[in-house]
């Protein structure tokens, strides 16, 4: 297998032109191409300048979970944190878990974030919404978003071999002349399921709100942990 590192986007791009299999961290694909074998070409975005920034609006597809620190969302650095062990987080990327993983631990963090995701293709660099990255697995250079006023994160403890564990992602936006916005994603198994509703001082009304959007499939014991979550946002100090 060739292992091609592109330095720029115009590299990348010939890259994939000519058949790059993207690997992220390559903790996914390493034990089905050792079962399956290897393909003769493939692309790490890791010295790629773009896909490796880290700020408090942006992150790149090629940071790996460990470097994910405070200047970044609470929501988010949370959800790094809590991705298999040390030894993962050193080596799998922010790309690798949206769009490579089955689990997607970062996506509820994301989408509470409202991230918008910068993707590479052949015919070059677009914007894309997360659905579609999710759907379609593009190669992702990036995910910007604008700061909330705070956020929160919750992964419940979960047995091994068993389900994926209840994850429960929230965050408070501001509403620049509107009321604020809440906006809450949850894992529950494989499904990420998310919804907004606005923000008052009344978190029985926004929670009732929450519930008319897909949040409503939810059971019960995920809205155990949806409720005190969106309470302790709503009484926040303003600061994430």
């Amino acid at each position: 297998m060739l292992l091609r590192l592109p330095t720029s986007v115009t590299e990348a791009r010939e890259c994939l032109a000519e058949g790059a299999v993207p690997i992220g961290g390559a903790t996914l694909v390493w034990a089905t191409w050792q079962r399956d074998g290897f393909p003769e070409l493939a692309m790490s975005l890791r010295e790629l300048p773009e896909a490796n920034v880290m700020g408090r609006e942006r992150v790149g597809g090629a940071v790996v979970l460990h470097r994910i620190d405070e200047r970044v969302p609470d929501v988010l650095r949370l959800a790094a944190a809590t991705v298999g062990t040390g030894a993962v987080r050193r080596t799998a990327t922010v790309g690798g878990n949206i769009v490579g993983s089955t689990l997607r631990c970062l996506l509820p963090a994301a989408l509470v974030l409202d991230a918008r995701a910068t993707v590479l293709e052949s015919e070059g660099v677009r914007e894309a919404d997360l659905a579609e990255v999710v759907a379609k697995r593009p190669v992702l250079i990036g995910l910007s978003w604008r700061t909330p006023i705070a956020s929160a994160y919750r992964k419940l403890p979960g047995e091994a071999g068993g389900a994926p564990p209840l994850v429960v992602a929230s965050a408070l936006h501001a509403g620049h002349g509107a009321p604020h916005l809440v906006r809450v994603a949850v894992r529950d198994g494989y499904e990420v399921l998310s919804g907004a509703a606005p923000g008052g001082t009344d978190a029985d009304e926004t929670l009732d709100a929450l519930r008319g959007t897909a949040l409503g499939e939810l059971p019960p014991d995920a809205w155990d942990v949806v409720r005190p979550q969106v309470t302790g946002l709503l009484e926040s100090d303003g600061t994430d």
